[in-house]
């Protein structure tokens, strides 16, 4: 009992900890936006713009040939690990990601709100796949997830930063959680792994941005 209470005092520190933290990227994101649209002004009165315009479309068009190869590994904690490459370029255009929902790969400039973010309508991959690179765990359901622990589930990731869900059809298990390069199923909001998966990828060792923000990014 004793350790159990630890343990909780301890994940509640640590998510207050990545709130401080986050509320503190918001401050400063708030003045190098300012910072930005000035240079922006300023490239604008010397037609440099054109230039920086012309050299982001290349670079995109070139960014979404890139392609993640490998394959899943399951380890005795019924956790799938993906063993190979993870692209991490950003790209506006789609991605055919090799498994669903993805664990990584190529993904868009914008990520996915995720700081406790629950959303009832499916979601753009690439942008979710920019949310995993920031440290979120995405629990993802399909028509087949029983409603008690969808709404269950949508409870503990409202509480829980660095965290979102939203429907996901074309999945092969009613419930799943993905991180970064990680996934597993779980059979519903009391399975033991839920809470497993959270402590360990929520903002874990597999995370390849740790601290980059989970707010001020694309709602539904």
């Amino acid at each position: 009992m004793g350790s159990a209470k630890k343990s909780s005092a301890a994940r509640k520190a640590r998510i207050e900890e990545m709130r401080r933290a986050e509320q503190a990227r918001e401050r400063r994101g708030r003045i190098l936006t300012i910072g930005a649209s000035v240079v922006v002004v300023a490239g604008l009165v010397v037609g440099g713009v054109f230039l920086v315009r012309s050299q982001s479309d290349d670079s995109d068009s070139a960014a979404s040939d890139s392609k993640s190869s490998g394959r899943f590994v399951t380890g005795k904690d019924g956790v799938k690990k993906w063993e190979g490459t993870l692209a991490r370029n950003h790209v506006t255009k789609s991605v055919s990601y090799p498994v669903t929902p993805p664990v990584g790969g190529d993904h868009n400039p914008v990520w996915m709100n995720c700081n406790g973010d629950v959303y009832t309508k499916e979601i753009n991959n690439t942008n979710a796949v920019h949310s995993l690179e920031h440290g979120a765990v995405w629990v993802t359901y399909s028509s087949q997830a029983d409603k008690a622990d969808v709404d269950a589930l949508a409870a503990k990731v409202k509480k829980t930063p660095y965290t979102l869900m939203s429907p996901v059809d074309g999945q092969k298990d009613p419930i799943m959680l993905t991180a970064w390069g990680h996934q597993r199923t779980v059979t519903g909001a009391e399975d033991p792994a839920v809470d497993a998966f959270f402590e360990k990828f929520v903002q874990g060792q597999q995370t390849p941005e740790p601290g980059a923000a989970c707010t001020n990014g694309l709602a539904q």
